[in-house]
């Protein structure tokens, strides 16, 4: 396609999907050619700081049976909030206040409960005189734990806590053998909805429906690795008074359209765009729209299967871009709820929140200078009929706990009126953190080079398949110029064009805050330097090729073999690998994607430092290492599954 040309772009020649027999190995040059030799010394002064060793019994805290422990956050939360019970028993509703250090000299993570319980106590004949002796007395009524090494306090009471690296280790021991899903965060819901992607019937899907349909796929993943049972639901634009213009069009355009293929209808934006111009200029035709739509709605035969018809020739259109994106969805369109709107509407009235406004029924919202109709004046339902009940339906025919809406941002106050109005109804508790509750999940723009929303050279919307087909065309491309296609099959070739040309797409979206706008550049997404999806998928496929080449059997050496972290750049790396349940944790509960993709950015940089200090195969360490490279690839690989990304395995 013109708008879109093809470019040479070197992408590194990468094999996937599945991982190769352990016994086919592949010889590499030196992998520290490849990564950036960024390993720094971890600094160690303790200036300033008063340090408290932490008794320590045989008390484990492991996971048996492959039980979900929560995060390294949550495990010292559940220590801390026995030391504050135990140190201030007359305080009430105190909750540990757990955060992950900034400055790693001082510790590893730190409870900042003291300035607040100092406010607390001050001035009411306390024998503390400042926060930094409530730190020490939090600190001294810790419980014995296998976690902690030692505490410390600095400055206004914070208390800095030094993990173990003999538990560091242990913890990632065990899910090496009980897996990773031993990790997964514990979050305070059950059932959730996210409503993404919702694109139109008879509308072709574009990059406007690109972020909804990646964000929601990934919170959805990301929720469902955290034991929430997640409705993907995909409220398609499916009713409405354009139906009945597409309805008298298709009968005008296709006499035969009963015994005529579904296909017969052609390019739908086409036809959307013919059916449009006629129902503009064609009085005539306009006035049969119009009957046409109470015909449809009124139940009749004849027009429920033209309706039923294009509706089918949308969804196979939809569908080939979700089965490259790799997305699944449960369809429930505007006109699965439209049964039960006047129900919904009827307890909104009961509740006195409908009025009458200039000919339409609205619910007034404080604060919003216009009001939401609900009713329009020719009696039609709109979107907020449809919304609010879809709601409805959602908490009490569904019982979620928790509605996700993932939109542009340009509909936030729409959804602001919904869950306002819904919260006057009694539907939604009037406090946001209580459940059940609704949330909006805003996100900007996809622009071009120029900095305007991102179209084709025509001016046109760019068409989500196309610029799917364009990603993996540059990356088949660039195999080709290597010389890949005489060494692998072709359908290596198309594997491993689709995984690393579909997973940039996906890594340059989901690594920008949601919120904000993004520029869509293929140069950029398909470079195989810096934080993108190209150089993250070659740092595992390396991480594996270390593995091979070792020769071992990485399943026997989980059995018999253990990690020791006596380099510093062998336990930051664990740290970091420990930290992923509680980042997956921060990321559902505020909804935002790209918090992973730090993460996992970090965790390639926490490697290589790793790699280019501690050799690996044939040093004395190399079970301990071997094992520290799997636990990191296990990590990549859950990563790259929860932001919707194949992984490659071999280079």
């Amino acid at each position: 396609m013109s708008s879109l040309a093809l470019s040479s772009l070197k992408v590194p020649p990468v094999l996937l999907l599945s991982p190769p027999p352990p016994a086919k190995l592949i010889h590499l040059s030196s992998f520290s050619s490849f990564l950036l030799n960024t390993g720094i010394p971890r600094a160690t002064s303790r200036e300033f700081f008063s340090v408290v060793k932490v008794s320590s019994r045989p008390i484990s805290t492991m996971a048996t049976d492959k039980e979900i422990v929560g995060s390294v956050k949550e495990q010292l939360a559940k220590l801390f909030e026995e030391s504050l019970r135990a140190a201030f028993p007359d305080i009430e509703d105190v909750h540990p206040m757990i955060a992950i250090c900034n400055d790693s000299r001082h510790g590893d993570y730190q409870c900042n409960n003291a300035m607040s319980l100092w406010n607390k106590i001050k001035g009411q004949g306390t024998q503390f005189r400042g926060p930094q002796p409530v730190g020490k007395a939090i600190i001294d009524n810790l419980p014995a734990s296998e976690m902690i090494e030692r505490c410390s306090t600095a400055g206004p009471g914070f208390i800095n806590v030094v993990l173990k690296k003999q538990w560091i280790a242990k913890s990632i021991e065990r899910m090496l053998i009980d897996g990773i899903e031993t990790w997964a965060p514990k979050l305070p819901v059950k059932r959730t909805v996210v409503d993404f992607s919702s694109p139109n019937i008879a509308k072709e899907m574009h990059v406007g429906h690109l972020r909804s349909t990646i964000i929601g796929d990934t919170l959805a993943r990301m929720l469902e690795f955290s034991n929430v049972e997640v409705l993907r639901r995909n409220h398609v634009g499916d009713w409405g008074t354009q139906f009945g213009m597409l309805i008298e069009y298709l009968f005008d355009k296709i006499p035969n359209w009963e015994a005529a293929s579904a296909q017969a209808i052609g390019d739908l934006q086409a036809f959307y765009k013919a059916s449009k111009q006629r129902f503009d200029n064609d009085p005539d035709f306009k006035e049969r729209a119009q009957k046409a739509v109470v015909s449809l709605q009124g139940g009749e035969e004849k027009y429920r299967k033209a309706w039923t018809q294009i509706c089918e020739v949308s969804r196979e259109e939809f569908q080939r871009v979700y089965q490259r994106l790799g997305v699944h969805l449960e369809e429930k369109g505007e006109s699965f709820y439209n049964p039960y709107i006047p129900k919904a509407l009827d307890l909104l009235n009961n509740k006195g929140l409908i009025q009458e406004s200039e000919g339409a029924r609205v619910i007034f919202i404080e604060g919003k200078k216009i009001p939401l109709i609900v009713v329009k004046r020719d009696g039609g339902f709109n979107y907020a009929s449809t919304d609010l009940t879809a709601l409805w339906y959602r908490l009490n025919e569904e019982k979620a706990d928790w509605m996700i809406y993932v939109t542009d941002v340009g509909q936030r106050e729409h959804f602001e009126m919904v869950f306002a109005a819904a919260k006057l109804a009694g539907w939604l508790p009037q406090n946001e953190n209580d459940f059940p509750k609704a949330s909006h999940v805003g996100f900007g723009l996809v622009l071009g080079d120029d900095g305007k929303r991102f179209r084709t050279r025509s001016t046109e919307v760019v068409k989500l398949v196309d610029l799917l087909d364009e990603a993996k065309s540059r990356c088949k491309l660039a195999l080709e110029e290597r010389g890949k296609a005489t060494e692998w099959t072709a359908e290596e070739l198309e594997q491993t064009a689709e995984a690393v040309g579909y997973g940039a797409v996906k890594y340059a979206d989901l690594k920008n805050n949601r919120l904000t706008n993004y520029t869509f550049n293929f140069d950029q997404m398909l470079s195989d330097k810096g934080n993108t999806a190209v150089y993250l998928l070659y740092a595992h496929a390396r991480i594996c090729s270390i593995i091979r080449k070792s020769g071992r059997d990485i399943e026997e050496l989980k059995k018999v073999g253990g990690i020791v972290l006596a380099h510093p750049d062998e336990r930051a790396l664990g740290l970091h690998l420990l930290q992923f349940a509680e980042i997956v944790e921060e990321a559902c509960i505020n909804l935002l994607p790209n918090l992973l993709c730090e993460y996992l950015y970090k965790l390639s940089e926490d490697f290589t430092k790793f790699y280019t200090n501690c050799q690996v195969v044939g040093s004395a360490e190399e079970t301990s290492r071997l094992l520290l490279c799997e636990a990191t690839a296990v990590v990549m690989r859950k990563c790259f599954y929860l932001l919707g990304i194949t992984p490659v395995y071999k280079i």
